[in-house]
């Protein structure tokens, strides 16, 4: 007993430094290789500014974007959240034991019709986007969307910009003009 115990201590502890060998000889090959060469190691990212960082390292945090002044970014990731935790309820619903066929079907139509919501925001936002605007964030329910637009110049949205949108919006969606709601970012 005590002999395997021994092998098995020894095995567990050369996998921990041969471990640690690969993890060093990697970080420091990498680090050589940039040096030498001047090229990029995958994952790795050269910022606007210059900065060098490391994906690993640097996360976009859930703080930082909504204590921000991006009202767009952080409309989006609550958007995204919001949906992510509906369809997860939708899933666990579906999943569930025992659960009636009906429910599972009622499960599966609710996370496509939010797929489709999602892909028509996308689109609809950069639809916005393309026809000359800052951003855009777009908010689809049932009968009705939310639209909210930024202008380059920071100005306000004109009957001209309204109609643009509000096109936009009926030919992605379908929704009436009555349904399509455009609000200017300040």
């Amino acid at each position: 007993m005590a002999t395997r115990w021994r092998r098995n201590a020894v095995v567990a502890t050369m996998a921990v430094l041969v471990c640690a060998a690969v993890a060093l000889n990697w970080k420091y090959s990498g680090e050589q290789a940039v040096e030498e060469t001047g090229t990029k190691i995958l994952g790795e990212a050269t910022l606007v500014s210059g900065q060098e960082t490391d994906e690993a390292q640097e996360t976009l945090e859930e703080a930082d974007v909504y204590g921000g002044d991006d009202y767009f970014a952080s409309a989006r990731l609550t958007r995204q959240q919001a949906r992510d935790s509906a369809i997860s309820l939708l899933q666990e619903a579906a999943a569930q034991e025992g659960a009636d066929q009906s429910v599972a079907d009622e499960a599966s139509l609710g996370i496509q019709t939010l797929a489709s919501y999602t892909l028509a925001e996308a689109q609809i936002e950069n639809l916005v986007t393309a026809k000359g605007y800052a951003d855009c964030v777009a908010f689809m329910g049932e009968e009705s969307i939310s639209i909210v637009v930024s202008k380059d110049d920071g100005s306000d949205l004109t009957a001209e910009d309204v109609a643009k949108i509000t096109d936009i919006a009926i030919t992605e969606t379908g929704y009436d003009a009555s349904g399509i709601k455009i609000v200017p970012a300040n």
